[in-house]
């Protein structure tokens, strides 16, 4: 079964993606996608694996950017899936993104809970099938309105069981996006002590079934200068912000950065960091 791209080394690993969701028309997809590959092939120290870049345009862009991204270090995802194969019109089954050469597929987004009536039956569903194509869930969680840390941090975790069906092995092959959904096309994201407060709240939670360094992204309205203000966090999932190629490199300079910081920690500790430092 394919790992979750930050399970093998996670503690010394930063993801940053974007998803196009339904703003790019398909030329305009290719074009944004060619200048992203430039972004990320002038930073030849992406091919260290320290930062994942992954990126998720519309499903009939997917062959085509399968083929602008061959031989990077970006990993292509799909923004959403269907639960089975078989007769389920208008559905997208995960053995067919698998075969496109897709790595990673968002279930779960709050769009999709609110707009499409997907409740957690389906999103248990999903997670477990596109686990079986080998596929990664991107699973999007997040409270619905601002509150205390606590109470947040107790939903996204109740929202993680429910998405494995207290399966923890399966929720070993998660990478989580929380996504605050009062964030969620703000002008600006929750606030960096906020989302640390209920990340760090959540991963003591996550260690009593020893998933404590479980690739957690923060995304809503992420943007640059943000990532270097979290802590425990990581990385991003960026949105509207990234449509511009420029931010989205900005921003893998930021996880650049500080993955370097992290392997300098790690050789001064004897190779041993402590999670998400």
């Amino acid at each position: 079964m394919q790992q979750s791209p930050g399970s093998q080394t996670s503690s010394t690993r930063i993801l940053v993606g974007v998803s196009t969701k339904m703003y790019l028309g398909y030329r305009d997809s290719l074009d944004w996608l060619e200048r992203l590959r430039h972004e990320v092939d002038t930073r030849p120290a992406l091919a260290a694996g320290r930062v994942v870049p992954f990126v998720i345009p519309s499903f009939p862009v997917l062959p085509a950017a399968a083929r602008l991204l061959e031989g990077s270090p970006v990993l292509l995802g799909a923004q959403n899936c269907g639960w089975a194969d078989g007769p389920w019109t208008g559905e997208v089954a995960p053995s067919m993104l698998a075969e496109l050469g897709v790595r990673l597929v968002e279930i779960g987004h709050a769009e999709r809970r609110e707009h499409f009536n997907e409740d957690d039956a389906m999103i248990t569903l999903k997670v477990r099938a596109a686990d079986d194509a080998g596929l990664t869930p991107l699973l999007c969680v997040g409270e619905r309105d601002g509150g205390q840390p606590a109470a947040a941090a107790d939903f996204v975790y109740r929202q993680i069981e429910s998405a494995v069906d207290g399966g923890w092995d399966l929720a070993g092959r998660l990478t989580i996006a929380y996504e605050p959904v009062w964030a969620i096309g703000a002008a600006e994201p929750a606030d960096a002590a906020y989302v640390s407060n209920v990340v760090q709240r959540l991963r003591v939670q996550l260690a009593a079934a020893g998933l404590q360094e479980l690739p957690v992204i923060y995304g809503g309205s992420a943007k640059p200068g943000l990532l270097p203000t979290l802590d425990g966090v990581s990385g991003l999932f960026l949105g509207r912000f990234a449509h511009d190629p420029a931010n989205f490199g900005t921003v893998l300079d930021e996880a650049l950065r500080l993955a370097e910081g992290i392997s300098a920690a790690a050789t001064a500790t004897d190779g041993h960091v402590p999670p998400w430092s």
